[in-house]
């Protein structure tokens, strides 16, 4: 089945709705996803070492190095894919956030529940 190709206002939707819940620079990404309690969380795909989460981290920091005009049709259904994941997951917050799997879990998908 053939995907529609997006639209320059959609393009800006999901860019615009993405830099909304990634408050993470890519090296601030980049320097999380080497850490222990990064790696420690997600669920992983059969076959795979590393979780889905982290591979997405992966892709948002080549995301966050491209400019708009450079974003392919995959980079953008990704983005869409970040944003419905941040999202849910914030809408699930825990009582106790500090040092949580939920946190290590949103910081994958680029997003830092403790940033203001």
């Amino acid at each position: 089945m053939a995907t529609a190709t997006l639209d320059t206002d959609e393009k800006k939707a999901i860019k615009s709705e993405f830099d909304e819940v990634v408050n993470m620079s890519a090296s601030q990404l980049e320097k999380w996803l080497k850490t222990e309690e990064s790696k420690s969380v997600g669920q992983t795909k059969e076959g795979d070492d590393e979780s889905i989460g982290h591979q997405s981290g992966e892709k948002i920091i080549d995301i966050l190095g491209k400019k708009s005009a450079d974003l392919s049709e995959s980079d953008y259904a990704h983005m869409r894919k970040v944003v419905s994941y941040v999202r849910r997951h914030s809408a699930q917050r825990p009582k106790q956030v500090a040092g949580s799997n939920w946190a290590y879990s949103l910081k994958n998908w680029g997003h830092d529940p403790d940033k203001k």
